[in-house]
């Protein structure tokens, strides 16, 4: 086969842990979609009480479920494992039966996060700041160190995804606490990526932009239009394509970087 055609399949016999995923409308689950329509067995990480917090509510998730198997090629297959980030110990049980469950894992995107209960410089308390710590970086890291210490360089590239909210390219108001959390994140990514390099890890950030993922209005699209020089705000398959793609061999080549997909927002 020629060197210049494009696998039909590029994720064919690997493994995709994504976190996150436990709304439709949610980018976790367009990543864990796409990934599976690119031939992974996908494995999701979900905890619906914080959807329950927030004001759109939790979704059904045997149809979250059932949406994401739709997708999956051939015989690969759909795990699905719950989890509280806020726990120190969850990260490291979550993965720990993972590879009980399916064995060596390929792929980790960090996608969960935490959001709300927040405020601007002068509102913080202690609390909101070790929350949005612990869910949102310590989770991320302790997985990752985790992801690194069973990967297997000799079974292919192993692949790991942050996300970021574009906190370095305009100000975020009234989110300090979940702001510092992501910014972490985006500025570990460099230092990881170098360490984990000798084990044919990449490690790359992706900041998926403003992406409706169930909170916009038709009031707050006629303020934001002007803004987005497409005509539409971004939709959770613009960020999933990309970070599917990162997961891939032809991404290869690529590590340590803050990717922004925002179909050129205009701040």
């Amino acid at each position: 086969m020629s060197q210049f055609i494009r696998d039909q399949y590029p994720l064919k016999n690997r493994k995709v842990l994504v976190t996150g995923v436990s709304r439709r409308q949610g980018i976790g689950y367009a990543i864990a979609r796409q990934v599976a329509a690119w031939g992974a067995t996908v494995i999701i990480h979900h905890f619906q009480p914080h959807d329950r917090e927030q004001f759109w509510g939790a979704d059904d998730l045997e149809e979250v479920i059932k949406g994401i198997k739709a997708e999956l090629i051939d015989d690969a297959s759909l795990f699905d494992i719950s989890g509280d980030f806020l726990n120190p110990e969850e990260p490291q049980r979550v993965m720990d039966e993972i590879s009980k469950t399916c064995g060596h894992l390929d792929a980790l995107v960090c996608n969960h996060a935490m959001s709300g209960s927040d405020g601007a410089l002068g509102e913080l308390t202690v609390e909101m700041l070790d929350k949005h710590w612990a869910v949102n970086a310590r989770s991320s890291i302790l997985l990752a160190q985790s992801f690194a210490n069973q990967h297997d360089p000799t079974l292919g590239g192993g692949r790991i995804i942050f996300m970021s909210s574009g906190q370095r390219l305009g100000p975020i108001h009234g989110e300090m606490a979940y702001v510092a959390s992501k910014g972490a994140l985006a500025d570990l990514t460099l230092t990881i990526s170098d360490q984990l390099a000798d084990q044919n890890i990449t490690v790359n950030t992706v900041n998926p932009g403003p992406v409706d993922t169930g909170y916009m209005t038709k009031e707050l699209w006629e303020n934001l239009k002007p803004m987005f020089p497409f005509g539409r705000m971004g939709q959770p398959e613009d960020p999933a394509r990309l970070i599917a793609w990162l997961l891939t061999e032809e991404a290869a080549w690529i590590t340590g970087q803050i990717i922004n997909t925002e179909g050129g927002f205009r701040r």
